[in-house]
């Protein structure tokens, strides 16, 4: 009888945990949306301006967003910069301790400022994280075990996804296929897991709708046709393994001029950039989403689909390296969706495709290059299958992801979130055993060490 009064209050979190990560996580969403439209239109619109001018402007106040929101994760929560998925892994792990209080606030505020600005980031990351972080305050709150408390981290960051993406199956299956070093499995934590993305995805959808996020429906496609897909995975394995590698030469460099100049230095370089492209090149900015739905529609030449394959790959590595709160799953999808167009209308000029075939490898692109990146092939597929509605070209979408996958593990590839949490971890050693660490003299009151 105590056992199923455990379960029962254990189950009845998880609902709240995931109820109430909908609800924050849908306000943070409606928030970036608002934000991200508000100060363009204002300075367009509202004040007059343009040309000159109106680049000038919009690439300050990008700039400062991007700014603020650094000095606020390096001032209060420095384990709040980027995506925040590491954090959650190294805790569940036992490696990391979630200090919720701070991140909580920071990861909101700061995740809004730094999406809002125009950066090449997804609101998946500070969701996930504020999801998890939701998760620790309820069990902190109800003195749980530290093995029930790594099961709600799970849990609360499932819900962030689902709230994200409104793919609360995805969700479940990203904390199997992710976490599967760190999770601990039971009926009861899987249980409260799936109880978590259930109810943070009706939240979510009550509020947006249960349209798929990224819809993009395309039927079957010939049989003929599936060594196309399979080709397809072969390139976006090898790109996801150079994508990874140049995310942390990209750190790494940007961590170097920040400990000979300044932390704040590159940032601004790369929000003043920012704000010009909003105006200048919107495709080179923000996280992505709704350019891969509207680029798979419209049939853009090959030489322009190329042009913002190498934009958004440089705006991505230039994002995410600036440190501020943000995600890389978005500008992955938008990403891949350019390169499966650029592949399929390279085709297209060759051999000519069946109807609806270059959305198609679109689609599957997006499987592919997150299970090189990712490392999570399965989770790709059922995240691509319920972010566009396309159940009718699963079988393509599973052989582009399989055998990127394959490709990327042939080739030496890890999951980029196992990189970032190794990197974390190398850092904060590296910073504790130097003679000028914090550690040799009075702790401050957060910790300054860079984090990714």
């Amino acid at each position: 009888m105590a056992i199923l009064s455990g379960n029962v209050a254990y189950f009845a979190a998880a609902i709240v945990i995931g109820a109430t990560v909908g609800l924050v996580g849908s306000a943070f969403h409606f928030g970036v949306d608002m934000l991200a439209q508000g100060w363009p239109t204002f300075l367009d619109t509202g004040m007059g301006l343009d040309g000159p001018a109106l680049y000038v402007a919009a690439a300050l106040v990008a700039a400062a967003m991007t700014l603020v929101s650094l000095w606020l994760v390096r001032r209060f929560a420095p384990e709040a910069a980027g995506s925040g998925v590491p954090e959650i892994e190294g805790a569940m792990e036992g490696l990391r301790e979630v200090h919720w209080r701070r991140v909580l606030p920071v990861k909101f505020v700061g995740g809004l400022l730094a999406l809002s600005s125009g950066m090449v980031l997804g609101r998946e990351g500070p969701t996930i994280h504020i999801g998890a972080s939701i998760a620790k305050a309820v069990s902190d709150l109800m003195g749980w075990t530290a093995r029930d408390m790594r099961a709600l981290l799970a849990a609360g960051g499932a819900a962030g996804l689902a709230a994200a993406f409104n793919a609360p199956l995805a969700a479940v299956l990203f904390v199997i296929e992710e976490t599967r070093r760190q999770f601990p499995y039971s009926a009861r934590t899987y249980i409260a897991v799936v109880l978590a993305s259930v109810s943070s995805a009706i939240v979510t959808t009550s509020i947006t709708g249960s349209v798929p996020f990224m819809l993009l429906v395309v039927p079957e496609v010939p049989m003929g046709m599936y060594p196309v897909f399979i080709v397809l995975g072969l390139l976006l394995g090898a790109v996801g393994v150079g994508f990874n590698r140049t995310l942390v030469w990209s750190l790494n460099t940007v961590r170097r001029i920040g400990l000979r100049w300044s932390f704040y230095i590159f940032p601004a370089v790369v929000g003043l950039i920012v704000g010009v492209l909003v105006f200048a090149l919107p495709e080179a900015t923000k996280g992505g989403e709704i350019l891969a739905v509207t680029l798979a529609k419209e049939g853009r030449p090959l030489g322009i689909l190329a042009l913002i394959v190498v934009l958004r790959f440089t705006m991505t590595m230039a994002s995410y390296s600036t440190g501020v709160t943000g995600g890389i799953f978005a500008p992955i999808l938008a990403l891949a969706t350019t390169i499966g167009l650029c592949y399929g209308t390279a085709i297209d000029t060759v051999v000519a495709l069946p109807d609806n075939g270059l959305q198609a490898l679109a689609i599957a692109a997006m499987g592919g290059l997150f299970a090189s990146t990712i490392g999570a092939p399965l989770v790709g597929v059922v995240l691509v299958m319920e972010l566009t509605g396309s159940y009718g070209i699963l079988v393509p979408v599973m052989l582009t992801t399989i055998f990127s996958n394959m490709i990327a593990q042939s080739l030496g590839g890890r999951p980029i979130y196992e990189i970032l949490l190794d990197r974390t971890l190398a850092l904060e050693a590296e910073a504790t055993a130097s003679p000028e660490s914090p550690a040799k003299a009075p702790a401050p009151a957060v910790p300054t060490a860079p984090v990714a």
